[in-house]
């Protein structure tokens, strides 16, 4: 392999052995993949939670668990799930990758990314011994509304971790984000030009820069809402001159950015799956990109959407603000299909994950259209719709996108390969089983069942599509079984895997697989932003000459 020597670049310690090794890490692979397995460990304790959640829900007037109990696993199922498995899995993906696809030696600030992880996982840590506290943990749902999380309602301490644990989480997000926009703007390899960065890296930088707007709010908020419980504020008491609006304007001004902070790594990931597995560069790059940046610059103007019903919003600005971001979003697809059209395509376990991601989301984003007008969301406002809608967004999107992104670099990051067969198979049962679960819940909605609620009476239809939506739920625990089992099982055997074994294009694949501490022994030559593809090329034309 030809091309720039990284002999000279300052490098990560070697890698050493043992646990204390892996906590006093500063490389950022080793850091990425203690993020993506700690997201996956709470993934499965948020699924265990949503399974009891399902199992109270099988039927009719059921008290498998009390309403508190009930409260309680919604609110910390829905922030296990979003805080601390679909946002942190993507900062653990791009922690691993956003260094080797650009041709850097580590993340701008190694040790502030130790840092992040640390912090991220006491925060996740703090929200979850909530549990343990007289009370219980926090039951005022992963959205916290006052007066619902205000002293009066939620007096325990369970409450108050919450707060303290999302804000750590929300620190860790920051400063991730200052890491990773440094690291790609300063660090990028000779020849890597903005314009050659891979879609993946682009998209984490709209995340980051997402993030960076975003997140502060949410700090602000948690912050006065802890002032009001522990100091005596009144920030939201609307007795004392307080808003409870106002909790909700600085919650969603974070909240509908974050729903995109959730989706666009993973716009990435399949960008970069449906690519190599279609044999071809992607349809319209700086399309891409820029519908990126666009949707980015759009979230930050449509969080009153959730506040349609409150009175309190301009409603037609909102409106044509969320029909608008339909716009780059569908840009996207016309260049996903782009990329697929006459393509030679490959329905690998990553391409069938990536497949599934675009036709769950696209059930999503047209739904979010339909609630994006005033007259549809009164209606539809506080029902299974929106209920169902959200998870098509981030379970049939970010879910499908985070297996699909494990099976296609899992090669690359532990230099083995999983199952492909048993790969189709747990697809098979996450597709099943998703759309089982969740699209009942549009008729239920229709019907009128009320969210949030731990039991409902017997009326006609409601106990038939619950069980439906309780079946769905247990196939896709079984799928992620399957997953689980084919990890282990591939770990054991450890079949040998070529260091490009999808032929892809991007500079992660020019290096070994697992990477070495130094990432790369030589980059290859950068003309354009297929670097190992152009390699291939240049190595076949050698190949003919002689």
């Amino acid at each position: 392999m030809s091309g720039v020597s990284t002999r000279d670049l300052p490098v990560p310690a070697l890698a050493r052995t043992g646990l204390l090794s892996w906590i006093a890490t500063t490389d950022h692979k080793r850091i990425g993949i203690m993020y993506m397995v700690t997201a996956f460990a709470f993934f499965f304790v948020a699924g265990i939670m949503a399974m009891l959640i399902r199992a109270q829900l099988a039927q009719p007037n059921q008290s498998i668990v009390t309403s508190h109990t009930y409260s309680q696993l919604f609110t910390l199922h829905g922030t296990a799930m979003i805080f601390f498995f679909v946002v942190p899995f993507a900062f653990g993906l791009a922690n691993f990758l956003v260094p080797l696809q650009i041709g850097a030696p580590d993340m701008a600030f190694p040790r502030l990314n130790a840092f992040t992880y640390w912090i991220f996982l006491l925060g996740a840590l703090t929200v979850m011994s909530g549990a343990a506290t007289n009370g219980g943990a926090a039951a005022s749902g992963w959205f916290a509304y006052v007066p619902l999380s205000g002293i009066k309602i939620s007096s325990g301490l369970g409450q108050d971790f919450w707060i303290l644990g999302i804000l750590m989480a929300s620190i860790s997000s920051i400063l991730t984000s200052i890491n990773l926009i440094t690291t790609v703007f300063i660090y990028r390899a000779p020849g890597m030009t903005m314009w050659r960065i891979p879609i993946f890296t682009w998209e984490m930088v709209a995340t980051a820069l997402l993030v960076l707007m975003a997140f502060p709010a949410l700090t602000a908020d948690l912050g006065m809402l802890l002032i009001d419980r522990r100091f005596g504020g009144h920030f939201f008491d609307p007795a004392a001159g307080g808003s409870a609006v106002l909790y909700q304007h600085l919650f969603w001004f974070f909240g509908h950015p974050e729903v995109y902070i959730m989706i666009l790594p993973y716009f990435g990931v399949v960008t970069e799956i449906v690519s190599t597995f279609s044999r071809k560069p992607v349809f319209g790059y700086v399309g891409m990109v820029l519908a990126a940046f666009a949707i980015a610059g759009l979230s930050m103007g449509v969080w009153a959407h959730h506040m349609f019903t409150t009175g309190a919003v301009s409603d037609p600005f909102f409106s044509a603000v969320s029909f608008l971001i339909a716009v780059p979003t569908g840009i996207k697809f016309f260049n996903w299909i782009g990329t697929m059209w006459r393509g030679s395509i490959s329905l690998t376990t990553p391409m069938l994950f990536a497949v599934g991601f675009l036709l769950n989301f696209l059930n999503g984003g047209i739904t979010g259209v339909m609630v994006a007008s005033p007259p549809i969301d009164f209606h539809a406002e506080d029902s299974y719709f929106l209920v169902s809608h959200f998870h098509y967004v981030i379970g049939g999107g970010s879910l499908f996108a985070i297996f699909a992104a494990l099976f296609f670099w899992f090669p690359k990051i532990f230099g083995v390969k999983l199952n492909e067969y048993w790969g189709k198979v747990c697809f098979a049962f996450e597709f099943i089983g998703f759309n089982l679960t969740f699209f009942p819940m549009y008729f239920l909605g229709v019907m009128g069942m009320p969210r949030r609620v731990y039991t409902y009476p017997n009326l006609p239809g409601w106990g038939s599509l619950n069980a439906l939506a309780t079946l769905g739920a247990a196939i896709m625990a079984v799928g992620v079984i399957i997953f689980v089992v084919n990890v282990i099982v591939s770990a054991i055997r450890r079949a040998p895997v070529p260091d490009d074994p999808w032929g892809g294009f991007t500079l992660e694949w020019a290096t070994t697989s697992p990477p070495p501490a130094h990432n790369f022994d030589r980059l290859p030559p950068i003309r354009s932003e297929r670097p190992v593809f152009d390699l291939r090329q240049s190595d076949l034309g050698s190949q003919r000459k002689r």
